[in-house]
């Protein structure tokens, strides 16, 4: 039967997104004691972390085409097996290791841009997996739960790596960690294909046509979409790098404190995310999928914003940690809807579409990380906030400019 078929396929890819955020962020874990042991600078473990977002960025859109070139099976089996080797790799970074020949930093830096890399096709690749498996009713569920292993993976990380790290060392847990994501790999080379198997046979028999670059980049709906995308991105990753760093620095409340209120803000994409996405669904089936998604990020996306302004203004800490996270959480119910709409807009070149889409994504993500704290040094850490708000409220508008359902992919599919 296909439905059994259909639900391993997005469980697997669920996996997947939880073992890309693990194999993300360990580093940022076992960074503090890498500082030590080799007294490098924070400022250059910094640049070590953005290695991997600098090179999976840049490599999203050549990833996307790869993708509908060879198939997403073939992608997201390449993305993991990729992840898995420079995971592993990792543990060698140091000295001895490839930093006995090039310097500490430098190998660090080699190891994570190459990570970034063989990473950078994991959500186009999910993206057009999810186009040939699911009809567009239940794309944004789908995509809700494949966002969600993310906030799983962000969540669970600093306990998994800490346990690893007492057992293994933080080497070992490197070994560990790519370990675990070659089995994944294995697993999911095994199981899936790239169409279920009713339509493998008449997929198989279509010819490979050129992916129509000027159509996805002059698509309305796709480019609207992807400027959209840019600033949910901007406003969300400004709890992923700096909310830790507000609950501590500003509002004093201590380290200990500040972890447990950052992993309720990872809770809160866990839940929100596959919410958002039922959502959508549910007011597609009522009003049409366009509308639905629609009513999702626009309600969702005001809310958010309406509720990190209360909550910098808010004096008591479990008003300000409640109302913050979830301010992110309504900004994560929109992840599912963004991402079925852009896959829905790209047509049969989903996986370059997407690539584009995220790529924008992508855009806004870097740019939080360095304009919020300068804006809260000019102004002050609650206009920093208050900035993404508003920026929020911009990429609300584009919703009102999307074409009839339907059009976008009537223009894509024709181009080829």
């Amino acid at each position: 039967m296909i439905q059994p078929r259909r639900a391993g396929v997005v469980f697997l890819m669920v996996l997947l997104s939880v073992m890309t955020y693990i194999d993300r962020i360990i580093i940022t874990i076992a960074g503090p004691g890498i500082i030590k042991e080799y007294s490098i600078s924070e400022t250059q473990m910094g640049t070590v972390y953005s290695a991997y977002l600098f090179s999976y960025a840049i490599m999203m859109i050549p990833s996307g085409w790869f993708t509908d070139a060879a198939g997403p099976r073939i992608s997201l089996a390449t993305m993991a097996f990729g992840s898995a080797l420079f995971t592993a790799l990792t543990a060698l970074g140091g000295s001895p290791g490839l930093g006995t020949y090039v310097g500490i930093v430098t190998s660090f830096l080699i190891i994570r841009l190459a990570m970034g890399v063989a990473a950078s096709p994991v959500y186009p690749a999910a993206g057009r997996m999810s186009a040939n498996w699911n009809p567009p009713h239940t794309r944004a569920r789908v995509w809700g739960w494949i966002a969600s292993g993310a906030g799983f993976g962000g969540a669970t990380t600093p306990l998994l790596f800490s346990w690893m790290r007492a057992h293994y060392g933080w080497r070992g847990s490197f070994w560990v960690a790519g370990a675990g994501s070659a089995v994944l790999a294995l697993i999911w080379y095994w199981y899936v294909r790239d169409y279920p198997p009713d339509e493998t046979t008449a997929h198989a028999r279509g010819a490979r046509t050129p992916t129509p670059w000027k159509e996805l980049f002059t698509n309305r709906d796709l480019m609207l979409l992807t400027a959209g995308y840019v600033t949910a991105n901007y406003f969300e990753y400004i709890f992923f790098f700096w909310l830790y760093y507000y609950f501590g620095e500003i509002r004093k409340m201590g380290a200990g404190q500040s972890a447990i209120y950052t992993t309720l803000m990872w809770i809160a994409w866990i839940l929100f995310t596959p919410t958002g996405g039922w959502a959508s669904d549910r007011l597609g089936s009522r009003y049409g999928l366009r509308n639905g998604r629609r009513i999702v990020v626009i309600g969702c996306m005001a809310i958010s914003a309406v509720l990190v302004i209360i909550g910098t203004n808010v004096t008591g800490t479990a008003a300000t940690v409640a109302l913050l996270c979830l301010s992110l959480g309504f900004a994560a119910a929109t992840d599912a809807p963004y991402w079925a709409a852009a896959i829905d807009a790209s047509g049969k070149y989903s996986g370059t579409g997407g690539a584009i889409f995220n790529t924008g994504g992508n855009i806004g993500g870097m740019l939080a990380p360095t304009l919020t704290p300068l804006l809260a040094h000019w102004f002050g850490w609650s206009s920093g906030l208050y900035f993404g708000g508003a920026v929020v409220f911009l990429g609300i508008m584009v919703w009102f400019f999307l074409t009839p359902q339907g059009t976008p992919r009537r223009i894509v599919e024709a181009a080829g």
